[in-house]
């Protein structure tokens, strides 16, 4: 067979897997399209404890670990039980279903109706949560979902589709609201998928990100992570100590967003380099520095055998005296920035590189360059009790979250003293050719109808709309 012929074929066969699940998908949908909010909020519910189910969010969490040897079993649990629980509590707080906003003022009624079906596809980083956090967005806005996962978690992926397929039967909704792609997931596959839904979200690869916005369907996408952090002179050393370090090593660092730099303000370097050591971190020399950098990346990418490893591996594969494994994570003294400074960008590890600054105006261009390099748009955290500085940052960087004295990981994604939303997608606007700069919540999975009638005129006159112009340069 040439490869012409080859490929037409693979691509025949793509077409058909989407559409056998899209007919599923259609059928499915079509029945639970007019359930009323309580039967939604069921679903939702339901969804909800598949994955939150003690049981199932171990069984989860060792399989994801097992197939992916990303992050960890213990921090997966709560990851999974965290997340899914602060979503649940989000949208058992919205309406998604008749009317869901008046303003009689301008004459405006609002009504949520269904997308139809929604093609998800998630990464191997969190195999498991990101799909069904996907899932419960689509189901509360009463459509289905079809999972397009990375082949690399695929078993945990499937065994969670298993959960909430389940979940649906036991309350008398079809399976089929919610599916997976079989394996072998290919680029074929997913594309056909891509090019099927009416609406496809993708959490992942930005190779996967562009192919989606190419698909001709509507397409939410997300950015790379990078985030820096600052600590400034008037910070709590030792809170912001314990917040990075919690942060950092959650999960082996899987998260986008898990701190990739912190940037200190000179006078209180030396005393927050010994708060961060005291919570944990294991601070490189010069030339361990160069052993860790030459390690973490091969060939120009990061090395997939030491990205959201354990410190244990960590210290073997850098060639680290054995103490540093009793730390929790690495500190690397950097002072460049860019693509002949690999530390300054994303690691997916558990190695932070540390910048000084000379001041808060120092600290901040610092941060700029660095989200300039990688990361703009994502997010950036400080540790300060001068809100003036966290004011200033939100007005000046191009970025769609400045995090006050967070440990970012817990308050980006949202958080029980996070006004954020609850979620593993986190949109980056136009910085990163996304085209949402906030958390992925159920808003995006909604259609709205508009019933408008007739007010009060509300026309000004000439004078109060041109007035200003006319007295400053004539009419």
């Amino acid at each position: 067979m040439s490869a012409v012929v080859e490929m037409k074929s693979q691509n025949s066969d793509a077409q058909q897997i989407a559409a056998d699940l899209m007919r599923r998908a259609r059928l499915a949908q079509k029945i639970f399209a007019d359930a009323d909010q309580a039967r939604v909020d069921e679903a939702v519910r339901a969804v909800a404890w598949s994955l939150y189910k003690p049981e199932h969010a171990r069984k989860l969490a060792e399989l994801a670990v097992e197939d992916t040897g990303l992050g960890n079993v213990p921090d997966k649990i709560i990851k999974k039980q965290r997340k899914t629980f602060g979503a649940l509590r989000d949208l058992l707080r919205v309406k998604t279903v008749g009317e869901i906003e008046r303003d009689d003022k301008r004459g405006i009624v609002k009504f949520a109706k269904p997308m139809g079906v929604i093609g998800a596809i998630t990464p191997s980083t969190n195999p498991g949560a990101t799909p069904v956090n996907k899932a419960l967005l689509a189901i509360k806005g009463r459509n289905a979902v079809i999972v397009a996962p990375s082949p690399l978690g695929y078993r945990t992926t499937e065994m969670v589709v298993d959960f909430m397929r389940e979940g649906l039967a036991q309350i008398g909704l079809p399976k089929d609201l919610v599916q997976i792609l079989p394996s072998p997931v290919t680029k074929d596959t997913t594309q056909a998928i891509m090019e099927a839904v009416d609406l496809v979200v993708v959490t992942g690869s930005q190779d996967n990100v562009r192919r989606a916005y190419r698909s001709g369907t509507p397409a939410i996408g997300v950015g790379a992570g990078n985030v820096p952090v600052i600590i400034d002179e008037t910070a709590d050393l030792d809170s912001a100590a314990q917040k990075i370090c919690a942060s950092k090593i959650f999960d082996n660092a899987t998260s986008c967003s898990s701190e990739n730099s912190v940037v200190i303000v000179d006078a209180v370097y030396d005393k927050a380099i010994a708060a961060l050591k005291k919570a944990g971190a294991y601070l490189a020399n010069g030339t361990q520095k160069a052993k860790i950098q030459n390690e973490l990346w091969k060939n120009g990418k990061l090395n997939r055998h030491l990205i959201a490893r354990d410190m244990q591996t960590l210290v073997k594969g850098f060639d680290l005296p054995a103490d540093a494994a009793s730390s929790k994570y690495i500190l690397v003294e950097e002072t460049g920035i860019g693509p002949q400074y690999p530390l300054s960008g994303e690691k997916l590890a558990l190695v932070l590189t540390v910048y000084r600054a000379s001041d808060f105006q120092a600290a901040k261009e610092t941060v700029r360059k660095i989200l300039d390099f990688q990361g703009r748009g994502h997010s950036m955290g400080l540790h300060t009790t001068n809100m003036a500085r966290a004011r200033e940052l939100a007005e000046d960087l191009a970025v769609v979250r400045v995090l006050v004295n967070f440990a970012h990981t817990f308050g980006n994604g949202g958080g029980f003293d996070s006004g954020l939303e609850f979620t593993l997608t986190m949109g980056c606007g136009s910085w990163q050719k996304n085209s949402i700069s906030e958390n992925l919540n159920y808003k995006h999975f909604i259609n709205i109808t508009h019933l408008v009638v007739p007010i009060p005129e509300d026309k000004p006159s000439e004078e109060e709309l041109f007035g200003p112009h006319w007295t400053r340069y004539g009419k």
